[in-house]
């Protein structure tokens, strides 16, 4: 994650960050000024429009959609961030249900061999679920368009958790444990799955392909809709101007792609990496 104050209004106005929007929509950005100061050329120069021609009345159909497209906009960006929210409280919740499995385990576990194999197994699973949540064929497992040959056995924090399952039951069968406190200890245990499950239910599940797609699109042909009615009152400052609404309109969707997924490598998504990292400190501190 990108560490920053956020008080400091001077360095977010004039400092561009390398993921910034502006370096991605850059190249259309100048594609779209050149179209349209064509366009306010052709109008004002060529055909001559005045004030008094039916499509200076184009804004009226701009101002009726404006309200349209920035209510999609706010759902999709509201949308991709309850996704990344949503992502960061499991993550949170994985790191509180690995301490408490480890405090439990720390005054339970008598022999120092089970001792060692929990402190090493249980930050592994953070570590695991990590590198699996950046697999790409995690994200791809509900595509009716692509084959993937999955072996049970490389989904690998499954495999993990059945390690842990299989060695609390020999401890139980050898009376390391009693009952009572394996009942215990399967609330943490059964939380591992629930956590990774709900993980792979933000990474596989994109939002639905008609409603990005007509998102773009709305804001495509809105945009380029935007010269055929301000050039006559604006002149060749409908360049920039048509330039700013379209940054400002695809911001916003770029932004909502960048956090629908925060398992990703962009550099807004959730810092895994790190937060496993900070368990096996936890956890070794624990056990």
């Amino acid at each position: 994650m990108i560490t920053y104050n956020t008080k400091d209004w001077f360095t977010f106005i004039f400092h561009f960050h390398k993921s910034d929007t502006v370096r991605k929509l850059f190249p259309i950005m100048i594609a779209i000024g050149i179209y349209a100061a064509i366009v306010g050329y052709l109008e004002v120069e060529y055909f001559k429009v005045t004030k008094n021609d039916y499509i200076h009345n184009i804004p009226i159909m701009h101002g009726m959609l404006g309200f349209v497209i920035s209510l999609l906009l706010v759902f999709r960006t509201n949308t991709a961030y309850d996704r990344w929210w949503e992502g960061r409280k499991l993550w949170g919740g994985l790191v509180n249900n690995s301490r408490n499995f480890a405090i439990k385990l720390s005054a339970i576990l008598k022999d120092e061999n089970d001792r060692k194999f929990f402190k090493k197994y249980i930050p592994m699973y953070a570590d695991i679920l990590h590198k699996h949540l950046k697999d790409e064929d995690t994200s791809k497992q509900l595509f009716e368009d692509v084959e993937l040959e999955i072996d049970q056995h490389k989904h690998k924090p499954n495999q993990l958790k059945r390690i842990m399952y299989h060695k609390i039951n020999d401890l139980y069968d050898a009376g390391k444990i009693s009952g009572d406190q394996l009942i215990t200890l399967n609330d943490e245990l059964v939380a591992f799955t629930d956590i990774c499950g709900a993980c792979e239910r933000i990474k596989n599940t994109p939002i639905p392909y008609s409603y990005s797609a007509f998102i773009k699109k709305f804001i495509f042909f809105y945009t380029m809709t935007l010269p055929f009615g301000y050039s006559v009152s604006l002149g060749y400052l409908v360049a920039p101007v048509v330039v700013f609404i379209f940054y400002v309109l695809a911001s916003l969707e770029l932004i909502a792609e960048e956090i629908e997924d925060p398992f990703g490598d962009d550099e807004n998504d959730l810092p895994t990496k790190k937060i496993s990292e900070n368990i096996k400190k936890h956890v070794e501190e624990l056990i």
